[in-house]
């Protein structure tokens, strides 16, 4: 109930209930010691340190030179000054750090640990480090630090053909494709030395090539009889079939969804892609990444080598000019958020396209997170008398609200923009530009070996000797033709036909199709389709 009532007051209305003076007699301890803490900073002239930090702390310059604090931080003083009446100066460092420096002046931990300051104002890492050094006040928020990079063009995942599958499933396919012509001449050999019958084994290339054909599924001339060799054909259809499905369904994925993969997604991606970060000089994660306690401590290789820098920027716009140039930007997720959408406002009152204005995106892991808070002098007073109020503040919401309240509830610029209208580009395009290329390249390369070949072979002829004549049995094309085989067409004409040719050919319609009747040398009669587009599916040819 004491949290509700302090949550409705927000803190700076109503009194808490030990205050007032007819219960005095009954107050605790601890209770006695806050109201003389409450008297004794009455009236008092406090020293405030902070530092540009925006949207969380910043201080500007009034006409007559003095600092004025805003932000979520100095809300929270004024709330605090209401209640406790103490008024206050805004003290910044030199250097606008929040560790190191030469000397005290230069950082915030400084300030206060010299006791230049009585507070700081601002949103402070808790470190176990720095405990014998000044002391913190409750948990006001968790700091999460994220990385900021600019959209990439197209997914990490990959784009255009080969986006559908990663790398080790193309070369799985592959393997898949050059093995196993191989291996149905293998097994057809294997099987036609232990089994005699008229099924003679299938050749390599006939096998390669059936391969292929069925991989971009055409068909074949080659007709297997034997059940061995058809289990064969039937697994590599079942396989090409199914690999065709998985294939289709994910590149219509990638082709209309907008939904990118970055390159980067944790620290851990920064250090082993080598990828140029940049950070807050000064602050948390440049302090974080030099200790050698911290699990980001491998980072500190990258500072050496120059592909991590940090620097301290007046305008937040010279951050988005380095990450426009390539680099990761590093800094805590209010403060990005308020760069992004200060951005998108910018771009958007210029006119830029809808499509245009989500420049930037946040990769999906944060970088680093750790409890922040308000820091004080060793042993100082004020913070046993600030936390019961700043306690109150964080449970009852408002400094969350404080922080988001001038952004959008929607999120910013997310990952993915659910376009409706994707297009194809030439990057998705470009691996169907580069198997023509190869193709032709591939035909160009065999017809110059196929000259070659043939020059060689025929002087190799002429070195030998005359070629043999053909004899009329090395000229019949049809000899062992299989009669329970449709007949090709060939063999109606010509001096080789195995028909009886006349003038007149008695046709005949069988279940609504036409067929030619004729008469074999041996005597048998034929039934042979005319020539309809279906008719050109029987024009195959017996490969011995």
């Amino acid at each position: 109930m004491e949290l509700i009532i302090s949550s409705i007051c927000n803190a700076t209305f109503c009194e808490a209930v030990y205050d007032n003076p007819l219960i005095e007699s009954q107050l605790t301890k601890t209770q006695i010691e806050l109201l003389a803490l409450a008297e004794e900073l009455n009236g008092k002239h406090l020293k405030i340190g902070t530092y540009n930090n925006y949207p969380l702390s910043w201080t500007e310059r009034a006409d007559n030179g003095t600092l004025i604090g805003g932000g979520v931080a100095f809300t929270i003083i004024d709330i605090l000054r209401e209640k406790f009446n103490f008024t206050f100066e805004v003290v910044i460092p030199n250097n606008n750090f929040e560790f190191g420096g030469s000397r005290p002046e230069d950082s915030l931990i400084g300030l206060v640990n010299s006791s230049k300051v009585d507070m700081v104002a601002a949103f402070m890492p808790t470190l176990y480090k720095l405990k014998d050094l000044v002391s913190s006040s409750v948990d006001i928020d968790e700091g999460v630090w994220v990385m900021m990079l600019k959209r990439p063009a197209e997914s990490a995942a990959g784009s255009g053909l080969l986006a559908p599958f990663e790398s080790h499933v193309w070369y799985l396919i592959l393997t898949a494709v050059l093995s196993y012509g191989p291996c149905i001449t293998l097994l057809t050999r294997l099987r036609s030395k232990l089994i005699k019958d008229h099924e003679r084994y299938i050749p390599l290339s006939p096998s390669c090539w059936f391969v292929y054909g069925a991989f971009i599924k055409q068909g074949t001339t080659l007709s297997p009889e034997a059940n061995t060799t058809r289990v064969l054909f039937a697994t590599w259809w079942l396989f090409i079939i199914l690999l065709s499905a998985f294939y289709t369904a994910n590149l219509t994925a990638f082709l209309t969804l907008s939904k990118f993969t970055l390159a980067i997604e944790t620290p851990r991606d920064l250090y082993k892609k080598n990828y140029r970060w940049v950070a807050t000089q000064g602050g948390t994660i440049e302090y974080a990444v030099r200790d050698p306690d911290e699990d980001i401590h491998y980072l500190n290789q990258m500072i050496s080598n120059g592909r991590a820098e940090f620097r301290s920027v007046s305008n937040s716009e010279d951050y988005l000019t380095m990450v426009k140039g390539g680099a990761v930007l590093v800094k805590d997720r209010t403060g990005i958020d308020h760069m992004m959408y200060a951005d998108y406002l910018n771009k958007a009152r210029q006119g830029i396209e809808e499509t245009s204005r989500c420049t930037y995106v946040i990769a999906p892991n944060s970088f680093m997170k750790k409890n922040r808070a308000f820091i004080f002098p060793k042993n100082s007073k004020l913070k046993k008398l600030f936390d019961p109020i700043l306690t109150n503040l964080l449970q009852a919401g408002i400094v969350n609200f404080l922080k988001n309240r001038d952004l959008p509830s929607t999120k910013i610029c997310p990952l993915d923009l659910q376009s409706k209208d994707r297009r194809l580009r030439n990057s998705d395009l470009m691996m169907t530009y580069l198997i023509m290329v190869i193709g032709l390249a591939a035909a160009i390369a065999v017809f110059i070996m196929e000259i070659i070949i043939k020059k060689c072979f025929h002087i190799r002829l002429k070195t030998e000797g005359p070629r043999p004549k053909r004899t009329r049995a090395n000229r019949v094309r049809f000899q062992n033709h299989d009669e329970t085989q449709p007949p090709p067409y060939e063999s109606l004409f010509g001096r080789n036909s195995r028909y009886k040719m006349t003038d007149q050919f008695q046709t005949k319609i069988i279940n609504g199709r036409e067929y030619w009747v004729v008469d074999t040398v041996s005597g048998d009669t034929r039934l042979i389709p005319m020539r309809t587009p279906s008719a050109f599916l029987y024009q195959r040819q017996r490969r011995m």
